[in-house]
């Protein structure tokens, strides 16, 4: 935007979400009331030696004024600022920027009087600029103009100086300038969301495998008996795949066949039958009012419920009969199943959202539908496969959702490519699943833990670090027992405020299907009976890496790491601090699950600000105790079979 013949160049700040930050500045998760500042800055320049003001203009989206911060200027034409949004949902800010004529007389009357150069006209001009201002001023501030115009009349140089850079003069100058030569940003889009967006610990489970039972299907009330179970855990958000009824036409059989039999329950995929669709209950597993109960009893526990938001059908799913028109059909008259090679799903089909019969009813209907959800308390949702999906569709609906109620938060399953992850975040998912699963050795996993630390990424990207998933058997899982399973639940718990467990992995459970990242007998395609107490489980570890979790906000997000060195390209070691440094996290996980390695590790006191050298108390915060470490290298070994992973908390030795 320009008005008149001088503007001013403002460098657009970035699209944030849940915090923000401007360049070369790293925001923390942003969370509502109180939570920490929306840094932003700006690139912001005029011609000359001219003097130019910077304002950061913020508001929530619903609001009709703009709050002002004043911008500081802070090195090669960078201005900065921040503001703290008073609660959660969708914000929106700008920069503003205008020559600062009075800003730029003060400048140079100071210096000129302290240089001993005469000031006698520069006086007469400033005059001229507080005479011109008082007109635009009223009552007590017109007053007081006016009253210092007589002051100057008859004071000395060096009362005048002071007098016009007073910071009274100041002030009563800055509410009467008229910004000459304005520019101002177009807003840009902030969402401000729940703590739970930033830090929470996932375990996913099959509701029909609770019934303890092969041969029962699992209702909403098995469900309800296994909550002391996740919570005794330390997890606090309790996800489903889809609850919704299953399709019977092309309905898969144990281990993804194609010849199910008269038992076989199908993928929960699947969704749609002549029992309903997508806001629809189904009926093994109980009705809405068992569901309301299982919410209610879940909230009691500490506990949270996610829901899967799948956009697929079954062949048998009502809006094929009811309305064809959102569907592309073939020549032949039938619809292509989906598939994402080699993976073929012969029980599903999808709608076209470009179909002219699809826009906007389909839109409308898909809104309405988790919108239903929300109205029955979920407001948790991990969203299938959204990159298959128009980003356009994303952002409308989540902007829908969101106005609505702002405590609603997405979670992008799309395991794609880093521009596409990356877009969907901006377009109003809070959470993403990410690369985690596959980065095995040390430098991979510091080398990706970089990359999302680094704006813009860092901006507006949230990694939910999920360990393994139904549709997900990772190799290094497949081979690595319970030492790997140990080793990835560290790395998650601790490098991401999000992390997630699917239902079997604190059981060690990894049997593949040959050559595949898949499980063998998969829960997807059967109802399965866990035996919670198997010899050789994690349990125990999993409680104490969430006990660590919830006890150091230095874990409460992937920010705020800084990698060390280990000497063994074996072993991952980073320090983790919350922005004060009040509360410093060690870790150092072996990355070879086979056998033990051991190292000199290097202590971080140049991260904690400390001198080189200065003592720690390490606190153990797997094995307990407390000892203190001198000198700026320490030995480890750790041992797979043991614990492959230890976790410190540090104090400076001075402090204790």
């Amino acid at each position: 935007m320009r008005r008149g013949r001088r503007p001013s160049h403002l460098g657009a700040p970035h699209r944030h979400r849940g915090h923000a930050a401007g360049r070369g500045h790293g925001p923390l998760p942003g969370e509502a009331p109180g939570g920490p500042a929306v840094i932003v800055t700006a690139d912001v320049f005029t011609e000359g030696h001219g003097k130019i003001a910077v304002r950061l203009l913020w508001r929530a989206a619903d609001a009709e004024g703009w709050r002002e911060v004043p911008m500081v200027h802070t090195v090669n034409d960078i201005y900065t600022a921040a503001f703290v949004p008073e609660r959660v949902g969708r914000h929106e800010y700008t920069v503003e920027a205008w020559v600062d004529h009075y800003a730029a007389f003060r400048d140079e009357i100071t210096k000129k009087h302290a240089a001993g150069v005469r000031i006698a006209l520069e006086r007469q001009e400033g005059l001229i600029h507080l005479e011109k201002a008082q007109p635009r001023l009223s009552g007590a501030e017109a007053e007081a103009l006016a009253g210092l115009v007589a002051q100057l009349r008859s004071a000395d140089d060096a009362t005048a100086v002071a007098l016009f850079t007073a910071p009274e003069t100041v002030r009563l100058m800055t509410l009467a300038d008229d910004r000459p030569f304005r520019v101002r940003e177009a807003p840009l889009p902030l969402d401000v969301e729940r703590r739970a967006a930033g830090f929470s610990s996932w375990y996913e489970i099959f509701p029909r495998s609770q019934s303890g039972d092969a041969n029962r299907h699992g209702t909403f009330d098995d469900v309800i008996r296994a909550l002391p179970r996740v919570r005794d855990m330390g997890f606090d958000v309790l996800y489903f795949p889809p609850i919704h009824p299953i399709g019977k036409k092309n309905r898969k059989g144990r281990n993804n066949t194609l010849t199910p039999g008269p038992d076989d329950p199908g993928s929960p995929y699947a969704i749609g039958s002549e029992e309903g669709g997508h806001d629809a209950v189904h009926p093994e597993l109980g009705t809405i009012e068992d569901f309301r109960r299982l919410r209610d009893a879940a909230a009691q526990h500490g506990l949270e419920l996610a829901l899967d938001f799948a956009i697929q059908c079954s062949p048998d799913h009502p809006w094929l009969r009811d309305h064809p028109e959102w569907f592309e059909w073939r020549p032949d008259g039938s619809i292509r199943y989906a598939e994402n090679p080699p993976k073929k799903y012969e029980d599903i089909v999808n709608v076209d959202f470009y179909k002219p019969g699809a826009m906007p009813a389909l839109w409308l209907t898909l809104r309405d539908i988790v919108l239903f959800w929300v109205g029955e308390g979920v407001k948790l949702f991990r969203v299938d496969n959204p990159h298959t999906k128009p980003l356009p569709f994303w952002e409308w609906m989540i902007g829908e959702v969101r106005a609505r109620d702002p405590e609603v938060v997405f979670l992008s399953e799309a395991f794609t490519r880093p521009k596409v992850m990356y877009r969907l975040a901006k377009v109003g998912f809070g959470q993403s699943y990410t690369y985690f699963t596959w980065r095995n050795t040390a430098w991979e996993m510091q080398q990706y833990l970089e990359e999302l630390n680094q704006p813009p990424v860092r901006d507006f990207f949230k990694p939910h670090f999920f360990v393994n998933t139904p549709d997900i058997n990772p190799v290094f899982l497949q081979n690595s027992g319970r030492p790997g399973h140990l080793i990835r639940a560290a790395l998650a718990a601790t490098l991401s405020g999000l992390w997630g467990v699917y239902n079997g992995f604190e059981l060690c459970e990894a049997r593949p299907v040959p050559g595949k990242e898949e499980y063998l007998d998969s829960e997807k395609y059967e109802i399965k009976v866990w035996d919670y107490d198997r010899p050789g489980n994690i349990t125990g570890e999993i409680t104490a890496l969430n006990r660590i979790r919830r006890q150091n906000p230095a874990l409460h997000s992937h920010l705020g790491v800084t990698f060390l060195r280990s000497n063994h390209e074996g072993i991952l070691l980073y320090v983790k601090m919350t922005p004060e440094r009040e509360n410093v996290v060690l870790v150092a996980v072996s990355m070879d699950p086979h056998q033990a390695l051991e190292s000199h590790i290097e202590l971080p006191q140049y991260a904690m600000g400390l001198p080189n050298g200065a003592g720690l108390v390490a606190e153990n915060l797997m094995q307990g105790g407390e000892e203190v470490w001198q000198g700026t290298h320490r030995r480890l070994r750790l041992d797979p079979h043991a614990m492959p992973f230890a976790i410190w908390r540090l104090r400076a030795a001075d402090k204790a």
